[in-house]
C-alpha cells in the first residue's frame, strides 16, 4: 500500500520526505477509499446543518423528509458533491470494489420520487435564495457528469435529476443578470468558482445561451481586474482561493493570448510565496476547511498551468506548487472527524481528476 494508501486510513504526520511519496493519481484502490468517505455519510442524516427557511410550525421536520435525495453528509451540497463524487469515481473506475455500493445508492437517492420532493422543496415560498450559487453549482456539476455518461443506469439517473438541473438552471438564469457584484470570498457564496461548475454543465447540455450568460458575466465582473490580493490569502476559515479561483475560470473565458495578458496584470508575481495552509486542528469544522483550501488551490493551479501551456515558463512552477498543497492535505482527509471526512474528498477528487 502506497502513502496514499496510509494516509486516507488515517495517517495524520509525514516527515518531509514521506510527503513526497504521497499518490497524485486516482488509481482503483485510491478511488474505493475516497468513495467509502462518501459511502459512510451520504446516508448519515445525523449531525446535519439545513439551511431551511420554515414557513409555518409545519415544516419543522427532519432532514430526509424535507430533503429525501440529499440528506446526508451533513449539508444539503456537500450531500450533492458527495454523490457527484461517487458518480465521477464509478465512471472512470468502473471495476472499483465499491462499484455496487455506489449504484445502490444513486439507485436510492437519485429515484424520480426524491428528486421530485426536491423540486418541490424549492417551489415553495422563501426558498429563492437556498444553497445560491454553491449548491446550484454543484447540483449542476453532478447533472453534468451523468449527462455525459453513456452508461444506462446514469442516463436514468441524469433523466431523475433534470428536473431539478432545470429548476436551478432556471434560477441561475434569472439571478445572474441581477447580481450587480461578484462575491470574493472564500467560502461558499464565492462567485468565480460557482460559475465555473455552472459552466461545466452549460457545455455539457449544449446550452448556448447559459454558456454565453456566464461567459459575460465573468468578463464583465473579471475582466478589468489587477493586481489581484493574493498575498492577503487565506483567512482563517477558507476552503477556496479568491484569486486563484477567478484565474481558474478566466482561463476558460479568455482565448490564450488574451488571458496571458489578463493574468500578468492581474497576478504579475503569479504565485510567489504562495505557501500550502497550515491546518491546526481538524476537528474544527471552520479551521479544517484550510485542508479544503490546499486542495482547491491545487485545482486552481493545475488548471491555470494546462491553459497556459508547456512552453509557458511559469507552468512548470505552478504544477510543483500544485503538488505541494496537494500533499499537504490529502493524507488528512480519513482524519476520523466528521467535520472535514463528510467533505473533503470531493475536493480531492476534483483536483486529482483534473474535473
Amino acid at each position: 500500500m502506497g502513502w496514499m494508501g496510509r494516509a486516507v486510513l488515517g495517517m495524520t504526520v509525514l516527515t518531509a520526505a514521506q510527503a513526497q511519496e504521497v499518490e497524485l493519481a486516482l488509481t482503483d484502490a485510491a478511488a474505493d477509499r475516497f468513495a467509502a468517505l462518501a459511502l459512510r455519510c451520504v446516508r448519515q442524516e445525523y449531525p446535519n446543518k439545513l439551511d431551511h427557511v420554515m414557513n409555518g410550525a409545519g415544516e419543522v421536520q427532519a432532514p430526509k423528509a424535507l430533503h429525501p435525495a440529499f440528506y446526508g453528509c451533513f449539508d444539503w451540497h456537500s450531500s450533492v458533491h458527495g454523490h457527484w463524487m461517487l458518480v465521477k469515481l464509478l465512471r472512470d473506475h468502473p471495476g472499483m470494489a465499491r462499484a455496487a455500493d455506489i449504484r445502490a445508492v444513486l439507485d436510492e437517492n437519485l429515484s424520480p420520487e426524491r428528486i421530485t420532493a426536491e423540486v418541490a422543496y424549492l417551489d415553495q415560498p422563501n426558498r429563492r435564495s437556498f444553497e445560491r450559487t454553491y449548491g446550484w453549482a454543484w447540483l449542476l456539476k453532478l447533472a453534468a457528469e451523468l449527462r455525459e455518461w453513456e452508461d444506462p443506469s446514469a442516463q436514468r439517473w441524469a433523466a431523475a435529476l433534470r428536473p431539478l438541473a432545470d429548476a436551478l438552471t432556471t434560477r441561475f438564469m434569472a439571478f445572474l443578470p441581477k447580481q450587480t457584484y461578484p462575491t470574493r470570498t472564500g467560502v461558499h457564496p464565492n462567485t468565480a468558482f460557482s460559475l465555473e461548475l455552472a459552466l461545466d454543465y452549460a457545455q455539457a447540455t449544449g446550452d448556448a445561451r447559459f454558456e454565453a450568460l456566464i461567459r459575460e458575466r465573468a468578463r464583465d465582473w473579471f475582466g478589468r481586474d489587477r493586481n489581484g490580493p493574493l498575498a492577503w490569502e487565506p483567512g482563517g476559515e477558507d476552503f477556496l482561493s479568491p484569486c486563484l479561483e477567478e484565474a481558474a475560470l478566466m482561463s476558460r473565458v479568455l482565448a490564450l493570448p488574451a488571458y496571458r495578458r489578463w493574468l500578468q496584470g492581474f497576478l504579475p508575481g503569479m504565485a510567489a510565496g504562495l505557501v500550502p495552509a497550515v491546518v491546526s486542528d481538524r476537528t474544527d469544522p471552520k479551521i479544517v476547511h484550510l485542508d479544503g483550501l490546499n486542495l482547491s488551490r491545487g485545482r486552481a493551479l493545475r488548471r491555470i498551468a494546462a491553459a497556459l501551456g508547456n512552453r509557458d515558463a511559469r507552468s512548470a512552477g505552478l504544477l510543483r506548487l500544485a503538488d505541494r498543497h496537494a500533499r499537504a492535505s490529502l493524507p488528512h482527509l480519513a482524519s476520523g472527524s466528521y467535520e472535514g471526512e463528510h467533505w473533503l474528498a470531493t475536493f480531492a477528487v476534483r483536483m486529482l481528476a483534473g474535473s
